[in-house]
């Protein structure tokens, strides 16, 4: 109580002023107690230390808890000193006067871990109220780190004079949860408890599971006390028995090598225990010989699984809490129910962004093959690549735009004008010549996206080159302890949402787009209209590539930029365009969601297994593809015919 009134009194700005007494005083009145501290001991001496008021008081016990004070030996007074060779530097205790003294006329105080941890405790106290912000936060954090019931009381006469704002609501929060745990009172302890309910931080999860921790316990009848719960033990006989025996309420079970040990030992002319030897063939008839030899307390008794379960039956296992007031586990269990009902909701919200996420990247990722897939029927393996292309077109831009804010939204167009550049030239010197032969089709394209990769390596060779993102972009919405989300991914959000729009727009909104349309519903119907579905084919095979280009950027600010960085969205690209239909944008999405998510759902049951949540997704892909061949969204024309 003395420690709670002084630390009050620091806190008021109430302490006895400096010069009404000398710290050298002080400590020469407990001189043996500071030169050979004990932990037991120690807190009357920083009892007094503390109630005294005195500024020097902090600085003493900083630097006793750091080793630095030494001890004269002529007159025993205490210094704070350094150590220089043979020689210390000295600092006095009241005045901070320098002057130095010989090495071998002082002695170091060494003060032990324990020793240190309780003045570690006074010093939290007075830092709680120090004038230094940063001395304030560390030792909220120390406490945090470390809580104690005495720290409690000095926590809360802190709050009132706390002056940041951020701070204060943290003392606040960690003072509510000391006192669930270490409050005087149990009616505070169960109201400061209830209103952790609400609260889904791992920290108030962690109060509330320290006073529902349970010892586990057994006897011949339930004791009085807290029980938590009573076991059952037939749901593990041989797990409970152990807990038998190491109780010493029971026998070890014997083995049946200990029984064959037991009988070898005690074999006298063929026979044991009266039995022949030649009848010992048997489980049975062994234990029937070891029997005999317990009854003639030869070998300990015969522990079978009957006497097992019968000993069992005997005893109530049970777990008991280390809190002894029930109303307060009661209120703690309540409290926990409500927060485990809170962090599930929030996982589930969590988990569904993080689909929502991975759903947007790899709709950005696909909707460019789906346009060329979609309208002229090519099956493009080098698809990846041009998303390759696109990330690396940024990586050059930052090294001539160091303004990344600048350098990414030059990069986006400079990235589709280079990939649909890229993409005529594919479609001309190569896509033209093999349509309605997919599988050559297929062979070229993948034998041009080796060709990428090798070309990419020789340029920028075989290590991940870095695509920064402004440091608007650096990290994550959070939105409570459980749910968050990087403000890179809410960008590629935002940018596969804008893509929707303005693909939706060409599309429905233009001369290019109708054309398009045309030629995927009927191309000699088009033809015969004055459309050129040659153009139109090399026109939409460059905006696919484009697209695709564009994606790069993006999803070189999430992912590594390397040579084979398109050959991770390539299969997932391919699977999104036909689970979500061939030839349409809203069948693209449909199907990056559906994967996003289905993704992310099978990690969250796998999480140890990336690969094998991958293995998983394909399956159940193929699985649906066979009850809906033509996608979640049917295509028209063309593409339906093919």
């Amino acid at each position: 109580m003395r420690l709670i009134l002084s630390v009050l009194a620091v806190c008021l700005g109430l302490a006895i002023p400096a010069n009404a007494q000398q710290l050298q005083t002080l400590l020469q009145t407990h001189a043996d107690q500071i030169a050979k501290p004990k932990r037991a001991s120690v807190g009357v001496v920083l009892d007094d230390l503390v109630a005294s008021g005195l500024p020097q008081v902090l600085v003493f016990l900083e630097e006793w808890s750091d080793k630095n004070v030494w001890q004269r030996d002529a007159d025993g007074l205490f210094f704070i000193a350094e150590a220089d060779g043979e020689t210390l530097a000295l600092r006095d205790i009241d005045s901070g006067a320098e002057t130095t003294g010989a090495k071998d006329e002082f002695t170091q105080l060494k003060p032990n871990g324990g020793v240190r941890r309780v003045i570690g405790t006074a010093l939290v106290q007075f830092q709680l109220s120090d004038p230094d912000l940063s001395r304030r936060e560390s030792a909220v954090a120390s406490i945090a780190r470390r809580p104690e019931a005495a720290q409690l009381a000095p926590l809360l006469a802190s709050i009132d004079g706390e002056t940041d704002a951020g701070l204060k609501a943290r003392k606040t929060q960690l003072a509510n949860f000391m006192s669930a745990r270490f409050a005087d009172a149990p009616e505070d302890r169960i109201a400061a408890i209830e209103s952790l309910a609400q609260d889904t931080s791992v920290e108030a999860r962690s109060v509330l599971n320290q006073i529902l921790e349970v010892e586990a316990g057994v006897a011949k009848e339930a004791p009085e006390g807290n029980i938590a719960r009573i076991l059952d033990p037939t749901t593990a006989p041989d797990a409970f028995y152990a807990q038998l025996v190491s109780a010493e309420l029971a026998p070890p079970r014997t083995t049946p090598d200990a029984i064959r040990a037991a009988l070898e030992a005690n074999l006298e002319g063929g026979m044991v225990a009266g039995l022949p030897v030649a009848q010992m063939n048997t489980n049975a008839a062994r234990e029937r010989a070891y029997a005999r030899l317990a009854a003639d307390d030869l070998v300990p008794q015969l522990v079978t699984q009957v006497y097992r379960d019968a000993a069992l039956d005997e005893h109530v296992f049970y777990e008991i809490y280390d809190e002894p007031n029930a109303d307060i586990t009661a209120a703690a269990e309540a409290a926990l129910a409500s927060v485990e009902s809170r962090v599930a909701l929030a996982q589930t919200a969590d988990l569904a962004l993080d689909g929502l996420s991975l759903a947007s990247i790899y709709f950005l990722a696909a909707i460019g093959l789906a346009i060329t897939f979609g309208v002229m029927g090519v099956i493009n393996m080098a698809h990846g690549e041009f998303i390759m292309m696109g990330a690396y077109t940024g990586y050059v831009i930052q090294l001539f735009i160091p303004d990344y804010t600048v350098s990414i939204l030059v990069a986006l167009p400079v990235a589709f004008a280079i990939t649909f550049a890229a993409g005529v030239t594919m479609e001309r010197l190569v896509i033209r010549h093999l349509y309605h032969r997919p599988l050559e089709t297929l062979l070229a394209t993948f034998g041009i996206s080796i060709a990428l990769q090798q070309l990419a390596k020789n340029i920028f060779g075989t290590q991940a080159r870095p695509l920064t993102s402004p440091a608007w972009l650096d990290g994550a919405w959070v939105i409570s302890d459980v749910i968050a989300i990087s403000y890179i991914r809410i960008a590629i959000f935002v940018l596969a949402l804008m893509f929707l729009a303005l693909i939706l727009f060409v599309l429905k909104r233009t001369r290019l787009g109708l054309e398009v349309r045309a030629v995927t519903q009927n191309p000699g119907m088009a033809a015969s209209m004055g459309i050129n579905p040659d153009r139109i084919n090399m026109l939409t095979f460059g905006l696919g590539s484009g697209i695709a280009g564009i994606a790069g950027v993006a999803i070189g600010l999430y992912a590594k930029v390397t040579s084979e960085m398109g050959a991770d969205y390539i299969v997932q690209s391919f699977m999104t365009v036909v689970v979500g239909g061939v030839g349409n944008v809203w069948g693209t999405l449909a199907g990056a969601s559906m994967i996003g998510f289905l993704q992310k759902g099978i990690e969250w049951l796998n999480p140890s297994n990336t690969l094998a949540a991958q293995t998983y997704m394909i399956l159940f892909i193929i699985l649906f593809i066979q009850f809906r061949p033509k996608g979640i969204v049917a295509p028209k024309g063309r593409a339906a015919a093919d």
